[in-house]
């Protein structure tokens, strides 16, 4: 038997715990390569923008790039997914990504900026669909819900790629410094691919053999991937909202010095990490339906008191449970999108999830010239408790090949 496997195919098919165990460190390695490129990128826009010399309005058009490749090739990244399988377009994006994050340092003007931006975007979007789809193949075979571990090893990287980003930033130019990130990213790929590339993406237990995802949806489907979708939109906006404006709150509303205001986002983001962290054993204790109802809800009351509280010290507070509360919402959106629908569903939950990080800072600007940036923020409040209640109502949603779960 093992000779007939072997002319078949050049791939390891994961029969068996090894396997499963080395699938699941290269898609850990490749969730943390991420966010550590990412956030490398993320620390070195100051640099970038004098040097092309940007106004902060062309800046933000530029970025927009980022944001506009993203969702562009999401869906499409979907369909590669389900022709060429998701390990092989997780490899390709890795490249992609560890390349073009050396382009930005190269350009001189705001246009040559936002074109780069918007391939280094069209990267990271093609990436987060490919491997959150192999990780939805994986959670479905071992039967464990280990999704938030993955997201934990992206915020781990983003923090770890913001720190050496923060240490080199004095010493070493943007090129030089992007480009160590393009040697970091390929030879992480290099390896960590060789894994994903060598082992077959695995099937649900009792469906091996067989195609256990409808070609085409139907619309009730369909519906719930939107639905799915729609809970990873409002916690981006979250995050998104909070990343943008979290500081200027603590510094503008509160009077906190720059610095303290600066500790705000970061207490939310090491939440969110902690949170994330401690995902997969709260979801086998508690289930994915009570995990979303309790996590929006907490989230809700958080970002409430870090809204509406004068106290410096009760808004950081705040911060740091709403992103504990939003911590494990955008994996389990994207672990049942994808359950049901395949790399389509993840694709489609992911762009949603995508435009509401786009949607959450302009949102939250309007808001506040209309009314106040307190009462702005507690827009995030509101999209939490709506997810909560979507979780709740989509209680009974099941993928085909885990009804009986």
């Amino acid at each position: 038997m093992p000779p007939i496997n072997k002319t078949r195919s050049h791939n390891v098919v994961p029969g068996t715990d090894v396997d499963l165990t080395r699938l699941r460190i290269a898609l850990t390695v490749f969730f943390a390569l991420d966010g550590f490129v990412f956030a490398g990128w993320v620390v070195r826009i100051p640099a970038i923008k004098e040097q092309v010399d940007a106004s902060a309005g062309a800046l933000g058009i530029a970025l927009l790039g980022v944001s506009a490749g993203a969702v562009v090739t999401m869906t499409l990244t979907g369909r590669l997914c389900r022709r060429y399988g998701s390990h092989p377009v997780t490899v390709a994006c890795a490249v992609l990504l560890s390349l073009s994050v050396a382009l930005p340092p190269l350009t001189h003007s705001v246009a040559a900026l936002t074109a780069v931006l918007f391939v280094f975007g069209a990267a990271y979007g093609s990436i987060n669909v490919a491997f959150n789809s192999a990780a939805v193949d994986l959670v479905t075979a071992l039967r464990r819900p280990i999704m938030p571990s993955f997201h934990a090893a992206f915020s781990l990287g983003g923090m770890v790629g913001a720190g050496v980003g923060g240490l080199v930033a004095g010493s070493l130019s943007p090129t030089w410094h992007l480009l160590g990130l393009t040697f970091v990213g390929l030879v992480v790929t290099f390896f960590a691919g060789r894994v994903l590339l060598r082992i077959a993406p695995p099937a649900a237990p009792e469906t091996t053999g067989r195609d256990h995802r409808p070609r085409r949806l139907d619309r009730r489907t369909r519906g719930l991937v939107a639905v799915f979708g729609l809970i990873a939109l409002c916690t981006a906006y979250g995050e998104g909202a909070m990343a943008d404006w979290g500081a200027l709150h603590l510094e503008q509303d509160l009077g906190a010095s720059p610095g303290l205001a600066a500790v705000g986002y970061s207490c939310f983001a090491l939440a969110m990490t902690l949170g994330r962290l401690t995902g997969s054993a709260l979801l086998q204790r508690l289930g994915r339906t009570r995990t979303v109802v309790l996590g929006g809800a907490t989230a809700a009351v958080g970002m409430l008191l870090g809204a509406l509280t004068p106290i410096t010290w009760l808004a950081l507070l705040g911060f740091a449970v709403t992103g504990l509360g939003l911590a494990n919402l955008f994996p389990v959106a994207i672990e049942r999108a994808g359950a049901l629908a395949g790399p389509s569903g993840v694709a489609t939950a992911s762009t949603l999830g995508y435009g509401g990080m786009l949607l959450g800072p302009p949102a939250i600007g309007f808001m506040a010239e209309w009314f106040s940036l307190p009462t702005a923020l507690t827009s995030v409040a509101v999209l939490a408790a709506v997810a909560a209640v979507i979780g709740l109502a989509t209680r009974r949603a099941t993928s085909p090949h885990t009804e009986t779960s």
